[in-house]
């Protein structure tokens, strides 16, 4: 009796931490969605080895493109989760961004030739410009955070609305193209490797940001000038430095998108490039359970989140519904986490709970 009382208790002690666990809402979003395609169309999950236009062997199915197209949305949630927990607000413009990070890219590598032949300077080097630049302005977005005390989502307005004119600008409104085979790399397969290279550049990004929050106390700065900014000057950190280092390293994670991007069809197009994908890594930060008010975050669950969105988006994709209907459904999961996440249902959840706990100790 006491053995299954025990079992019973410890059963109950593990179901109520995995709730508690944030990676919990990603999770069951997952599996709400995997269920959902296995009852419609189990070929949902079919991944088959073709070739592509160069002969090359690559994977091909819905799955692969998730971790394809997710990836991107993952590596910017990476730098969105670390803006959102310490400035208490959203970059909207992480999507105009990417376009200025792509068209710098582009102008470096083509000289001033928007047809070259021949690369005008080494990828590794257009690469490192662009990220010098796009955390120029994750910097100047931060400054007016931090020092100017602007809402977030209102500062970011500015290049929100500026950045595709000035990505267009950098390349005098002209479209360069690249020639060079392996610039095609980042974006799509390496020969030999039937796996998406962005999955790969996707899992770089994320170890790299581990060992950063294993090894230093970003994590810690960043959660406490997120919770109280004027305490966390109190205890002697920099609250204003450390938000705008948060927009610094998004700025990074933007550049490496950008990369991704403009590689995929070795040139650019200003007004489509990364449209709206701010909007998705906004969700895919809500729905990894962070407080969109800031504070504690949890790196893994947003971006489990970021290929839950991707998921979804696949998933709308392969029953034909339309792309300008997109933003309508996924409008639907927002109003579903700002509603699970509000302080009263969680008190009333919790209050459930506990109610049945008693009821099966009694």
């Amino acid at each position: 009796m006491q053995k299954n009382e025990a079992k019973k208790s410890t059963g109950s002690n593990f179901l109520s931490g995995l709730l508690r666990n944030q990676i919990c809402i990603p999770l069951v979003a997952l599996l709400l969605l995997a269920l959902f395609n296995l009852i419609m169309d189990p070929s949902f999950f079919k991944i088959s080895l073709g070739h592509n236009s160069l002969g090359n062997p690559v994977l091909s199915g819905f799955l692969i493109t998730i971790l394809d197209n997710g990836s991107e949305l993952a590596i910017l949630a990476i730098g969105m989760t670390l803006v959102t927990a310490a400035s208490g607000g959203q970059d909207i413009s992480v999507g105009a961004a990417t376009a200025i990070a792509g068209s710098v890219l582009l102008r470096v590598l083509c000289g001033g030739n928007s047809r070259p032949e021949t690369l005008q300077a080494p990828i590794i080097v257009a690469f490192l410009v662009s990220c010098v630049v796009a955390m120029l302005f994750g910097a100047f977005n931060g400054a007016l955070v931090a020092y100017f005390k602007i809402q977030p989502m209102i500062a970011t307005l500015i290049l929100y609305t500026a950045g595709r004119s000035i990505a267009a600008w950098i390349n005098n409104n002209e479209l360069p193209i690249v020639s060079d085979r392996t610039f095609t790399y980042f974006g799509s397969f390496i020969p030999g490797i039937p796996i998406p290279t962005p999955f790969f550049i996707a899992v770089i990004c994320i170890v790299i940001i581990t060992l950063v929050m294993k090894f230093t106390n970003l994590k810690l700065y960043v959660q406490s000038v997120g919770i109280n900014d004027s305490s966390s000057r109190l205890n002697g950190l920099n609250p204003e430095l450390i938000k705008v280092l948060s927009f610094v390293i998004l700025g990074i994670c933007v550049a490496v998108v950008g990369l991704i991007k403009v590689s995929r069809i070795s040139s650019i197009n200003y007004s489509v490039i990364a449209k709206d994908i701010e909007m998705d890594a906004i969700l895919a930060v809500a729905l990894g359970g962070n407080a969109l008010s800031g504070g504690k975050f949890n790196m893994a669950a947003s971006i489990l989140g970021a290929y839950v969105i991707q998921f979804l988006t696949q998933t709308l994709y392969k029953y034909k519904v339309p792309s300008d209907a997109l933003p309508a459904y996924k409008a639907v999961v927002v109003i579903l986490l700002v509603v699970i996440s509000a302080p009263t249902v969680r008190e009333f959840v919790s209050g459930q709970w506990k109610k049945l706990k008693v009821k099966e100790v009694g």
